[in-house]
């Protein structure tokens, strides 16, 4: 698979990065470890070698199951992990990653990322200088290879990169979630930072996969999603349908057209997570698919009658 470079930095990463946060299992239902690990491995082996987890993802236990899944292929890998926004102060940063390097049984991380913005959760509020402070401090040490930031708005990624060099920014983002677009987009797109597209596939719902009626079982997290609600969803599943002649057009699935459409869109790599090999495999393929010019156009269309009625709020959950 072909690699694209992050932003600035000297790293070379997949089009496609292998999601994790199901490993974790909190916020998920019927996750199996070995399914994860194979999966995962089926990722690398697929050419997905950017794999994306964080310390939150079951406190730790995705990062271990990465490391089980992989350690023996490190060389081969780039891991990209974050830290919480409950561990913003200077020595916390630290501390969290040489937590994140025994979990991943490695001596470096190659993306690490500030995960949420100081006082999401009701974390405490500490200053993005301090954060940065540690972030530079971990590069120039070696412990990490580059800083990204994730679900910043473009004011907040500005007075970030006063502070030190920022490679990436992982918004959520796909068809019907496109907040990014009119936000941080043209700020990444001046200052040559790497997009990472979490959620691209919608949580599932650009699939095509969930019917009419759908409930999902308790503890699942896409339950609180906003796509999922009533107003949007009926406007979802429309879009859908209007989609999946554009699928069978190129002959492959709703999920592998969402993924190439956004593969396509300025800076952008998308984050896909996989419950198995099977469907590592079939995203892998995504990368692969050229759309035409006229037909981008024609699925970013349906994808904005759905997303023009989504509200301001770039959180893509209903919490609480």
């Amino acid at each position: 698979m072909q690699t694209r470079q992050l932003g600035q930095s000297d790293l070379q990463i997949t089009p496609i990065l292998m999601g994790t946060w199901q490993a974790g299992k909190r916020g998920w239902v019927g996750i199996e470890d070995d399914q994860v690990i194979a999966a995962i491995q089926a990722a690398v082996d697929a050419g997905i070698t950017t794999i994306d987890t964080a310390e939150i993802y079951g406190d730790g236990y995705s990062e271990q199951l990465v490391a089980k899944a992989l350690s023996d292929r490190r060389d081969r890998v780039v891991y990209a992990t974050k830290v919480f926004a409950n561990h913003m102060k200077y020595s916390e940063v630290l501390e969290a990653c040489d937590r994140s390097l025994k979990h991943l049984q490695t001596d470096y991380i190659d993306l690490y990322q500030i995960h949420w913005p100081s006082g999401s959760f009701n974390s405490d509020v500490v200053p993005i200088s301090e954060t940065m402070r540690a972030m530079v401090e971990l590069k120039e040490q070696g412990k990490i290879r580059a800083i990204g930031v994730s679900n910043f708005s473009r004011t907040q990624l500005e007075e970030a990169a006063e502070y030190g060099r920022i490679d990436s920014l992982q918004p959520p983002y796909s068809l019907f979630w496109r907040h990014v677009e009119t936000d941080a987009m043209p700020y990444c797109i001046e200052h040559n930072i790497t997009i990472l597209a979490y959620s691209p596939l919608a949580q599932g719902l650009l699939t095509g996969k969930f019917g009419p009626d759908h409930q999902f079982a308790e503890g699942d997290i896409r339950a609180k999603n906003k796509l999922f609600q009533p107003e949007h969803y009926a406007r979802a599943q429309a879009a859908i349908a209007q989609l999946r002649p554009l699928a069978d057009k190129y002959g492959i699935t709703l999920g592998q057209l969402a993924l190439a459409w956004l593969m396509g869109q300025p800076q952008t790599c998308v984050i896909a997570g996989a419950r198995n090999a099977d469907q590592v495999r079939q995203n892998a393929i995504a990368a692969d698919v050229q759309l035409d010019e006229s037909d981008r156009k024609a699925i970013d269309e349906i994808g904005h009658s759905v997303a023009d009625h989504l509200d301001d709020n770039p959180v893509m959950w209903s919490f609480g």
